[in-house]
């Protein structure tokens, strides 16, 4: 809040992720991803881009073990989800940022993403 008693929402008001006009539910592809024999655990956050405004960075932790590629996660999401909700990029992680309660910072894996994809 300013001095002005204007309230700025810094954050997301709603989990969606907004490409080139389409919505993305990040609910909706990690529940597709997690599908995957490999994946342990998925979770997609926004990233800007200077062309549509958002694109999809999926963070996946895979089960011990397992390997996958960036392209093998693209090629299985083909053909089965919308292709505007493939996520462009895809960071394989061992941990992911969480609250004290145990809830995934959003917020803190689009800053870690953006840092490291050098968005």
């Amino acid at each position: 809040m300013n001095e002005y008693g204007a309230v700025k929402i810094v954050g997301r008001i709603k989990d969606m992720i907004i490409r080139g006009g389409e919505n993305i539910y990040p609910l909706e592809v990690e529940n597709f991803l997690n599908t995957h024999p490999s994946v342990l655990e998925v979770h997609i956050c926004g990233v800007p881009d200077k062309r549509m405004g958002e694109e999809a960075c999926a963070w996946i932790c895979l089960k011990e073990d397992a390997e996958l590629t960036e392209e093998e996660v693209k090629e299985f999401c083909k053909g089965k989800i919308s292709h505007y909700k493939i996520p462009r990029y895809v960071m394989f992680v061992k941990e992911f940022p969480k609250t004290q309660s145990g809830k995934i910072k959003k917020i803190e894996m689009t800053k870690i993403a953006s840092e490291k994809l050098k968005l």
